[in-house]
């Protein structure tokens, strides 16, 4: 594959989404395709893993404001004849900064770059095959609603390619060795004059390994890569949300050639309480009173989720569905406040009134029968 195809690779078709797609499109569309495609969602299928991957790739590029412009832009330039030395003004021709475009971004290791993406395309006269960073593993973690709110460690199972246990990532056979590739001379690429620079691809002969496997692992079968499943124990921060994304860096698949580690993607679900609900910060409870607490006013009893409970002041004359609040007494925020319960007041109507109650409301209903409370509703009508 020569550098022009590795740009010219499409990720917007990899992933199914327009050029113009926005920022919460992609995120939609990815996550979509990594629960169909997972590696734990369809154990022992090659094409699903490659197609995992394909799609984590696309996604990393076009995920991140500043990757997609520059791979656009890349594209672009391809596409319209390629690169052609000179300033602007230059008989229509201009400098462009490759180097930049596709080196990695956070220092040593050469990791976090478009360059890790699209696998060195552009090579600096190096001869030894290059680090790559790991890819990113995505899962599902599913917590019950105390837990989302306080936080909790989880045991997380997940599947992920490492370096092989039988060969320990050489890809030979117990006893043999590799062989320095004598095409890349263990470089992993091979440069080609294209015009003003020099276009590198990864070796065929050597498949941008470096090193030629002439008696493969039995495991891997000279690829130097493996499945490797593991558990993990993970910290799930408190307030978490029910469909929230959290990012664990480094705690993907490991690198290859001393690269840096992928990231892990845990897709957060929410069991729901019986009791309480939830508005962001904040947890809901509905609570039941009386006729004449809601008419007379006083102080209700109100239950916490991780707590004793509170009692509030109920103002005479409250209203059926009147909010009231606790506060402090929520989810649990980044900055390690609460935010607060907020408590909807339901009046419960008894269905039978007998003996001195019904007397006394019926009293009441006699001396309140002027103070009509849908005579206003009437009147209203009546004028529209």
């Amino acid at each position: 594959m020569s550098g022009k195809d590795y740009v010219e690779k499409d990720y917007y078709k990899v992933l199914g989404v327009p050029k113009d797609a926005n920022a919460t499109e992609i995120k939609k569309t990815y996550r979509k395709l990594a629960r169909e495609f997972h590696p734990d969602a369809n154990k022992g299928d090659s094409k699903a893993e490659e197609r995992f991957k394909d799609i984590s790739e696309a996604y990393d590029v076009l995920s991140d404001e500043k990757r997609r412009k520059e791979y656009d832009e890349a594209r672009s330039l391809f596409a319209n004849g390629g690169y052609r030395a000179g300033g602007p003004g230059g008989n229509g021709s201009y400098s462009f900064d490759f180097g930049d475009l596709f080196s990695g971004s956070q220092g040593a290791g050469g990791s976090g770059g478009i360059g890790d993406v699209f696998g060195g395309l552009f090579n600096r006269g190096g001869r030894q095959a290059q680090p790559r960073r790991g890819s990113d593993v995505e899962t599902e973690v599913t917590l019950s609603f105390e837990e989302a709110v306080d936080g909790a460690t989880v045991p997380l199972r997940m599947t992920s390619q490492a370096p092989c246990r039988l060969c320990n990532g050489t890809g030979a056979k117990s006893g043999t060795t590799p062989r320095v590739c004598p095409t890349c001379v263990g470089s992993g690429t091979v440069s080609r004059g294209q015009g003003a620079f020099a276009l590198s691809e990864p070796c065929r002969d050597c498949r941008g390994r470096g090193m030629i496997v002439d008696d493969p692992c039995t495991d891997c079968h000279g690829s130097g890569r493996a499945s490797s499943a593991r558990t993990m124990q993970v910290r799930i921060p408190a307030g978490v949300q029910d469909a929230q994304r959290i990012r664990l860096k480094g705690k993907g698949a490991q690198g290859e050639r001393g690269g840096q580690p992928g990231d892990l993607y845990v897709s957060v679900h929410v069991d729901q309480h019986p009791v309480f609900g939830r508005k962001g910060d904040n947890l809901t409870v509905t609570v039941p009173v009386t006729f004449p607490e809601a008419a007379l006013g006083g102080t209700i009893e109100v239950p916490t989720l991780n707590g004793p409970s509170v009692k509030l002041k109920l103002p005479p004359g409250s209203a059926n569905g009147l909010t009231l609040r606790a506060r402090g007494k929520g989810a649990t925020r980044k900055d390690g406040t609460r935010g607060d319960l907020l408590v909807t007041v339901e009046v419960v109507v008894p269905q039978t009134v007998t003996g001195d109650a019904l007397t006394a409301l019926e009293q009441y209903r006699e001396a309140t029968a002027s103070d009509d409370p849908r005579a206003a509703l009437f009147r209203a009508a009546e004028g529209a």
